[in-house]
């Protein structure tokens, strides 16, 4: 009895002793937010594209940066971003390079498996996409015997192969750590057919490649979300409060606006010929609008973003309303500004980014980008009408310093019973919104230029 005993105790032991090591583990692993909060810094695994990370005249942005350095603030911890090779950033992560991964990686239960995820924050959808002249894939039967170029260690990758295992006769090719943004441009080149991007991927890279299509899904629509290691419940639990917070405030709204919000507003024809056009008409006033942008302190590129709005870099344009010039500046204006000739390309850009500074400086009690947002509208439609929104913004207790309360208040001046809550008098609103959102797009592809 005692000899079987010994037994029992010789092949239990070892088990308890994994369970203990795996119990402590699981706990030390739930203690990782004290961690990071001791030492002040919050460290996240990213990758370094255009909808993840980038550095733009030496400032980062990105949309998961946006949001991991709001999560970082909302800790009140120092973000430090450190990128790897997509099929890289789990092992990273596990091997301890990271605290948390925010790359717009889709939930997998393969993914599952190796790391816990996040509440989801974004849906997206796996999207065929073409060159605009390829009219060919209606429906999924049209893949068979097509090259599907994709990235390997991806969702695309998981989802490809089980179209194959339900008898879909599709073929795809694998490419090691190329984008998908520059698997995209091949097809815009026409380099390749086929590649599959989710949506949001797409539709922000059909700003910069306005000749391709987006074409049928794949997939159901599937959901994004933020990375840790397995068992790390006490950071798995702050980011979900924080997702929670920011999707409650509107911070979400704010930063995904600021990136995704307007890429549905899509003009293939203004967008194929703003492309031109930054290549055969911007060098020629590329060195005004560089010296009127350092000497008023703005980025060249939104000041060429503003012109090509105006005038689409046409020094003779004029407006039914008798605005003329690259910055199509009214009679008032250029006078008020000392312009001589509105038709002089450097008085032009000169006495109108002037113009602008000064319209600037009228909201110094606006933060942010929200700023420049709102001297844009007012270049628009002029200050007057800017205060009438930001009348009625106020009554409808919404912040009359966001450019986002604006985009809501601004349409409401052309109604008559809204005129009367401002002192503004009647405005078509729309366009100032319209105006602005469209420089902004042509903003962004011009950043996307230089990087």
């Amino acid at each position: 009895m005692m000899r079987g005993s010994r037994w029992k105790y010789v092949i239990y032991f070892p088990i308890l002793l994994v369970l203990f090591t795996l119990d402590s583990y699981a706990e030390k692993q739930g203690d990782r937010l004290d961690t990071i909060q001791e030492t002040g810094q919050l460290t996240v695994v990213t990758r370094n594209n255009a909808h993840c990370y980038y550095t733009y005249r030496g400032e980062p942005m990105g949309f998961e940066y946006d949001l991991a350095k709001a999560f970082a603030n909302h800790l009140g911890l120092d973000l430090q971003v450190r990128t790897f090779p997509w099929g890289d950033m789990i092992e990273a992560l596990n091997e301890g390079k990271g605290d948390f991964i925010a790359a717009s990686m889709t939930i997998t239960p393969s993914r599952k498996e190796m790391v816990d995820f996040s509440n989801e924050y974004l849906s997206v959808q796996q999207r065929v996409i073409v060159h605009e002249d390829n009219h060919t894939i209606k429906d999924l039967a049209d893949l068979n015997g097509k090259i599907i170029h994709i990235r390997r260690a991806t969702s695309y990758e998981e989802r490809l192969s089980e179209l194959q295992e339900t008898g879909q006769d599709v073929t795809f090719k694998l490419h090691d750590d190329v984008p998908t943004e520059e698997l995209i441009r091949q097809v815009a080149d026409k380099e390749i057919e086929l590649t599959i991007a989710a949506s949001n991927v797409a539709l922000l890279n059909r700003r910069y490649y306005p000749n391709i299509k987006i074409g049928i899904p794949i997939a159901e629509p599937q959901h994004l979300g933020w990375a840790v290691k397995k068992g790390q419940k006490d950071l798995l639990t702050a980011i979900n409060d924080f997702f929670a917070t920011i999707k409650t405030d509107g911070t979400f709204e704010d930063i995904y606006r600021s990136y995704y919000g307007k890429v549905q507003a899509f003009d293939r024809f203004d967008l194929k010929k703003f492309h031109q056009r930054i290549k055969t008409r911007l060098p020629r006033y590329e060195a005004i609008i560089k010296k009127a942008a350092k000497k008023y302190g703005f980025d060249w590129r939104l000041i060429a973003a503003i012109i090509y709005q105006e005038s689409h870099f046409d020094p003779k344009a004029r407006s039914h309303r008798g605005v003329r010039g690259l910055m199509q500046l009214t009679r008032k204006t250029a006078q008020e500004m000392g312009i001589t000739s509105r038709l002089d390309p450097e008085q032009s850009v000169m006495g109108g980014v002037r113009y602008l500074r000064k319209l600037y400086g009228r909201y110094d009690e606006v933060g942010g980008f929200d700023r420049m947002l709102i001297a844009l509208a007012s270049y628009n439609v002029g200050p007057r009408h800017i205060t009438g929104a930001q009348q009625i913004a106020r009554k409808k207790g919404l912040d009359p310093d966001k450019w986002s309360s604006l985009e809501h208040t601004l349409p409401l001046l052309c109604y008559e019973r809204h005129i009367g809550e401002s002192e503004s008098g009647y405005c078509r609103g729309t366009e100032p919104v319209r105006y602005v959102n469209r420089i902004l797009t042509y903003f962004d592809i011009l950043r996307r230029e230089a990087i």
